[in-house]
């Protein structure tokens, strides 16, 4: 006992714990003193000391006591220095392990009567006030200040400060007189408990890789959304309050209170395994965002962590989480890597009738665009990946979505290259049709698909107005080379403006040819479709406006001179507001059916 209580002068202690010495006389007499108060406390006494709690009663005789103590261990110091094989000095270890019993069992009683007082939350409240820093030893008040607060602070407030100011009081003398290591253990066997039941509550438990590949959809995904809230309460309520409770009580010592905090705290390392495991299941359909929505939670929580659990002795949590990222980094690596292959490796030869949209085109844009909802993630992730290389893409899409690439945030160059891969497998589907008007038909109907889905969704912040306006002018290159070879024969058939005049025979013989080309042109378009509205009206009017001012100044010029021709209706079998109603069926998939039989006389 001897040896703990020399031991303890190269402790830190408090000022009032100074190692002054007394004379000899005064150290008997300080031992004196010293003996009338800690006997009375003795807890293996079989008086009422025993069942009585000296925190919990006369306040002042409480102070009384520590005082006592600490005066006790300086009048030891010159009793050993000066008389150490004296009675006195057999008595003062005697009163010393006495007293040490007493605040032993007042350390535990205090930690057990305010266990459900010295919650996290309320801890962690004070501790993120500015105003209320709990490293700050005048934070608390004194015990009169504490009871003329008044109505300031509510009954439960007062308790867990007063229990905070005993606890600390009575951890400085302890660790002070050298008995740290009962103090210690009473605090992590009571917070331990607190914090390991806190997570039950949570619902944060040890899984094994097992148990996760065994769950089933829906049961997952409930535990990753469970997770989430949890890990949020757990860092910034659980740990940060124990934390905080930690330092305040064993301000006193930075070893202890880091081992302590350390050993109350081991419980978060299953805590942040569990993003890892996830990671690792396949189960889930659209995975890469419940992956996501962890990498974000786990990310933004990070810096809290980090300071929380900013020790060597807790070094291990801090690696769990950069391990965690670092996986759920990976897997969403994967995950975006596989979804490119899927679309590369698409291999559905569906004709889609009408060159309408193929299945594949919303299906990846909805999944592109609501990837761009994640763009913060994903710049994080993607911030040390190197950009996508154009591998077997076509030169004249791979554009980045500004000149310097350089420039560009890494999550706009990989969503780019992701609808760079759409657009050549759908660029590569567009051949199976063996007509070419109806496949560039095809590929202006799907990229107006993207179009649209880029310009009513995130992806125009990260793509840009420019690469906006390519893709736009692409769309509008599909439209006019299928306008051109759809309808380039009907076009043609017309006599151009500056043709001098037509015989009525040579009249006669256009009006077939046309008849013939737009019969052909319509019947074979009657089933082609445009479902975007704004690009169906752009298509008919570019229609009507190049077919029918030519139309009509041809009708106009030869109706009258035909007018008495044998058979009129046979070769003018269009007025020019005939052909503007076939023109406005186009691209509904059931076009105008009645070109067959000619239009009733006029």
């Amino acid at each position: 006992m001897l040896a703990r209580f020399l031991s303890s002068f190269s402790t830190p202690s408090t000022p009032s714990s100074s190692t002054h010495k007394f004379s000899t006389s005064m150290a008997e007499e300080t031992v004196e003193h010293a003996e009338s108060i800690i006997t009375k406390w003795d807890p293996n006494s079989s008086s009422i000391a025993r069942v009585t709690s000296l925190f919990h009663g006369n306040r002042d005789e409480a102070e009384d006591f520590l005082t006592s103590v600490r005066d006790l261990r300086r009048a030891m110091h010159t009793l050993v220095s000066e008389h150490p094989a004296s009675d006195m000095l057999v008595l003062s270890q005697k009163l010393m392990q006495m007293a040490m019993a007493r605040l032993q069992k007042e350390f535990y009683q205090i930690l057990a009567a305010t266990r459900d007082k010295l919650d996290p939350e309320s801890i962690s409240l004070r501790s993120s006030d500015g105003s209320r820093n709990l490293e700050d030893e005048n934070e608390l008040g004194s015990e009169e200040e504490l009871k003329t607060a008044g109505d300031s602070i509510s009954d439960v407030e007062r308790v867990m400060a007063v229990a905070m100011l005993d606890l600390k009081s009575i951890a400085d003398c302890m660790i002070g007189s050298g008995y740290s290591n009962e103090c210690v253990k009473i605090y992590k066997l009571i917070r331990k408990s607190v914090v390991d039941e806190g997570l039950h509550l949570l619902g944060i438990e040890k899984f094994r890789p097992s148990q996760i590949h065994k769950m089933n959809r829906e049961a997952l995904e409930h535990m990753i959304k469970n997770w989430i809230n949890a890990v949020k309460i757990a860092v910034k309520t659980l740990f940060n309050g124990e934390k905080a409770l930690c330092d305040h009580v064993f301000s006193a010592s930075q070893t202890i209170k880091e081992s302590c905090f350390s050993e109350i705290s081991k419980g978060a390392i299953n805590l942040f395994k569990f993003p890892v495991l996830v990671a690792k299941c396949k189960k889930l359909p659209e995975r890469i965002f419940p992956l996501m929505e962890l990498y974000e939670a786990l990310s933004d929580l990070q810096p809290e962590v980090e300071f929380i659990f900013n020790s060597e002795s807790t070094s291990d949590i801090n690696l769990q989480v950069v391990s965690s990222l670092h996986g759920l980094g990976e897997s969403i690596h994967a995950v975006l890597s596989d979804f490119a292959s899927t679309i590369q490796n698409d291999s559905s030869k569906t004709l889609i009738l009408g060159g309408g949209i193929h299945p594949l085109t919303p299906k990846v844009m909805n999944y592109i665009s609501s990837l761009a909802d994640y763009s913060r993630i994903l710049s994080d992730i993607f911030s040390d990946s190197p950009p996508p290389r154009n591998t077997a893409l076509p030169e004249d899409y791979f554009e980045s979505p500004t000149s310097d690439s350089s420039l560009t945030p890494a999550v706009s160059v990989h969503l780019a290259w992701l609808i760079l891969v759409l657009l050549c497998k759908i660029d590569r589907k567009a051949k199976v049709y063996k007509d070419m008007s109806l496949s560039y038909l095809f590929l202006a109907n799907n990229l107006q698909i993207v179009l649209d889905k880029v310009c009513t969704t995130r992806l125009i912040v990260l793509l840009g107005e420019d690469w906006v306006f390519k893709l736009a002018q692409k769309v509008i290159q599909y439209a006019s080379t299928y306008e051109t070879m759809a309808w380039g024969k009907v076009f043609s058939s017309l006599p151009d403006i500056n043709s001098p005049p037509l015989s009525p025979e040579e009249a006669k013989e256009c009006f077939q040819r046309f008849n013939a080309a737009f019969e052909e042109a319509y019947k074979k378009q009657a089933s082609w479709v445009v479902p975007d509205m704004k690009l169906r009206d752009e298509l008919k009017v570019s229609i009507a406006k190049e077919l029918l001012p030519a139309y009509r100044e041809f009708y106009d010029t030869h109706r009258m001179a035909l007018k008495m021709e044998n058979n009129f209706e046979m070769f003018v079998r269009f007025t020019p507001d005939d052909l503007e109603n076939y023109i406005s069926a186009l691209f509904h998939g059931t076009a105008l059916s009645g070109i067959a039989p000619p239009p009733p006389p006029r």
